[in-house]
């Protein structure tokens, strides 16, 4: 399956102008023959927006949601975009999957909140796996400082996914993160892990791009720089099975050992 990953900050404050930077993404990255289109963290509002995150947060099967159903599905592929979730009084910081065919697939919150902002806006998930099935790969989704917790990327690994799917919100000073322990986390737990970031100044942040895929074996398929782009790498359901079975972390673990770990 061939992944785009949209490196882009969108048009903070703006939901409808971002839906068209999506739209406008999903046809060039149909074009290249991707099946699934993945967006960074919050795309759909922006992220340094500060009380407007309330106001602008939807539910998962919002009018928003149905506008990204369309535009995957005139377009053929998946979309995963991250977005401000509310549910009732609550506001989550959320992902979520939705098939070339329009269906909403999975939907995921944040379970690890970054820092005073993030904390002061949204409540935290307490569901660590989500999944769905996609293009022959189990597909398990994440968000940003979620990916840097390896118990949390070794229960997706134990549940079988293929394909870890992380919208991102990366800023300065912490980009060895993308350069360094996303290929690590891929290969640690052999996987396919797509972490897809914001890029440049944002109220008090500066996101540092970086995007990338990183397949089971560690190497980086495809590495984004510091500016907006959209770029392409395949993701192997075969190439997960060889890895995992020619890599015996999974195999080896001694899992009575680690109870203190929790």
């Amino acid at each position: 399956m061939r992944i785009a990953l949209l490196q882009s900050s969108g048009r903070p404050g703006s939901v409808v102008e971002n839906l068209k930077v999506l739209d406008e993404a999903a046809g060039r990255a149909a074009a290249a023959g991707a099946g699934l289109l993945v967006a960074p963290e919050m795309f759909l509002t922006g992220y340094a927006i500060g009380d407007d995150i309330a106001h602008l947060a939807e539910p998962a099967d919002g009018d928003s949601a149905d506008a990204v159903a369309d535009l995957a599905g005139r377009h053929g592929l998946a979309v995963a975009y991250g977005y401000p979730e509310r549910d009732g009084e609550t506001v989550y910081n959320s992902a979520q999957l939705i098939s070339a065919d329009g269906v909403r697939l999975a939907n995921y919150r944040k379970t690890h909140l970054f820092g005073c902002f993030e904390r002061d806006h949204f409540t935290p998930g307490d569901q660590p796996v989500v999944q769905a099935e996609l293009g022959g790969l189990t597909v398990g989704l994440m968000i940003c400082y979620d990916v840097e917790f390896p118990e949390n990327v070794r229960a997706h690994a134990l549940a079988g996914t293929g394909l870890l799917v992380v919208p991102t919100a990366q800023m300065h000073p912490f980009q060895f993160v993308a350069e360094s322990m996303i290929p690590v986390r891929a290969f640690e737990n052999q996987m396919y892990v797509a972490y897809v970031n914001r890029v440049g100044p944002e109220g008090e942040f500066e996101f540092v791009g970086l995007s990338t895929l990183a397949g089971p074996d560690g190497v980086a398929r495809a590495r984004a720089g510091r500016e907006e782009e959209l770029v392409f790498a395949d993701a192997d359901p075969a190439f997960v099975a060889v890895s995992r079975e020619a890599n015996p972390y999974l195999k080896d673990r001694r899992p009575g050992l680690y109870g203190s770990l929790a």
